[in-house]
């Protein structure tokens, strides 16, 4: 369903979270994580039939490097951005693959695969497609803190002028206005320091549905509910 002349918000974030697996066996494991990175494809898709400038996608939290799985885990997002930079809707629709958090902190495979993506979307500028990856909202504030500090020390910045626009120069996504809407899938209806500066005024919308069955119509309902609440 195309939303037509009804406004739109120019960002919508949305967290995706909420699956209890009913195997816990190694391969059920996998195809969940290569079924939840490759459902990003799916909403690049609603963003560009919707006319969506901005959407960022909450994918792994910065806890990830605790899991028994991990490396699993990091083959299977290697793969994704490799299938990503090969998405020709990606360069048809001018998409800039944008990501937060401290993606440069994992595996070599990974971070290749993503400054290989990053690299070639660079100068698109028709939607911006923003993942959370390896991400923790509180460290995004802390590091925006250390930055200041940084500028501060150098002689660059006088404390007396620091105000909140200083603060949201200095996180990940400063070149981009905060969330009009955050949707939230899963049954827990927390954030859990999703986009912390930037979401103070932002419309939340708690989907009640796992990400894996989050589907056109249960977006349209959010943006719907944004629309009611604005």
């Amino acid at each position: 369903m195309i939303l037509g002349s009804k406004e739109i918000p120019k960002h919508v974030a949305l967290m995706t979270s909420g699956q209890i697996l009913a195997k816990t066996d190694l391969k059920s494991i996998t195809d969940f994580y290569k079924k939840k990175f490759a459902k990003i494809n799916w909403i690049m898709d609603i963003q560009i039939s919707r006319n969506i400038p901005i959407m960022t996608a909450y994918l792994i939290n910065s806890s990830v490097k605790n899991s028994e799985h991990f490396s699993m885990i990091m083959d299977n997002l290697a793969e994704f951005f490799d299938d990503i930079r090969a998405n020709q809707e990606v360069h048809r629709n001018k998409v800039k693959i944008s990501v937060l958090g401290k993606w440069y902190d994992l595996p070599g495979r990974v971070i290749d695969s993503i400054k290989a993506v990053i690299d070639e979307t660079k100068d698109y500028d028709s939607f911006f497609l923003n993942l959370c990856i390896n991400y923790d909202g509180r460290e995004e504030v802390v590091d925006a803190c250390k930055m200041v500090a940084r500028k501060i020390q150098a002689g660059k910045l006088d404390p007396e002028s620091i105000d909140k626009e200083t603060i949201k120069d200095s996180i990940y996504s400063s070149y981009f206005i905060p969330p009009e809407l955050i949707i939230k899938t899963g049954k827990e209806k927390k954030l859990r320091g999703f986009l912390l500066w930037d979401a103070i005024d932002s419309h939340i919308y708690f989907s009640g549905k796992n990400w894996l069955q989050f589907n056109e119509k249960d977006f349209d309902k959010a943006i719907k509910d944004w629309e009611e609440g604005r």
